[in-house]
């Protein structure tokens, strides 16, 4: 259901005016879904890169309310973000123009985008961090980024490789105590198995807020009901 509304102060003669207003806002550092022409999730953004596609008709909005989906221009958007912010101010997070309080969208679509994205997640230190959700694979306390460190489960001395199933978090003193040895030769258990996530485990953080809990509509049900019931 698509819904448009007259009047805005984005799109009319100063509609740049209205656009450099947002830039300003903190609430564009909140996260946004985006969404292909079909429907597919594609990747997370900032607020900030949401409302410049939705300023440029690149992008609609799409809204998620009892089970229900609603298409929004951002001209439109505007209009629920009135009501929004009189009857449920703390559903969402805001930006601020000169004229009003704007709620920033959970999930846009592009409308001129159909590819299907990659379903290979890299390995890097970020996704590893979001994968153990930031806690020694080990002791199984959780750390801060700074406190922890990569760990080969099979250590490179024995043959172990650069792969999801052998690279765990573990904090720097498990990590010294284990040394070059493997978990049974340091007499020391994984809490979990490590295994290579089936999408991007940042989007697994993100929806342990209530507030990302519309993502879930457009993401692998039965991976996603694992996850979020570890």
């Amino acid at each position: 259901m698509r819904h448009e509304a007259p009047g805005t102060d984005l799109h009319d003669g100063q509609g740049a005016a209205g656009a450099a207003a947002i830039a300003a806002d903190l609430g564009l550092d909140s996260k946004v879904l985006v969404l292909n022409r079909v429907y597919v999730a594609l990747r997370v953004i900032t607020a900030r890169r949401a409302f410049a596609l939705l300023v440029r008709d690149a992008a609609e909005i799409v809204h998620v309310e009892q089970g229900h989906y609603y298409n929004y221009t951002l001209t439109s958007w505007l209009e629920v973000s009135q009501l929004a912010r009189q009857f449920e101010p703390d559903a969402h997070d805001w930006v601020r123009t000169v004229r009003m309080h704007i709620a920033v969208p959970r999930v846009i679509r592009l409308l001129g985008y159909d590819r299907v994205p990659d379903e290979g997640v890299k390995l890097n230190r970020r996704n590893l961090f979001a994968r153990d959700r930031n806690r020694c694979q080990y002791c199984g306390r959780l750390y801060t980024t700074s406190e922890l460190s990569i760990d080969h489960v099979t250590p490179r001395a024995h043959g172990g490789p650069d792969t999801w199933d052998n690279l765990v978090c573990a904090c720097l003193r498990c990590n010294a105590r284990k040394g070059g040895r493997t978990p049974d030769q340091a007499g020391m258990k994984l809490v979990r198995k490590p295994v290579r996530p089936k999408r991007n485990p940042l989007i697994t953080v993100r929806l342990g807020s209530d507030k990302y809990q519309s993502w879930k509509a457009f993401l692998d049900e039965a991976y996603w009901s694992v996850e979020l019931d570890k």
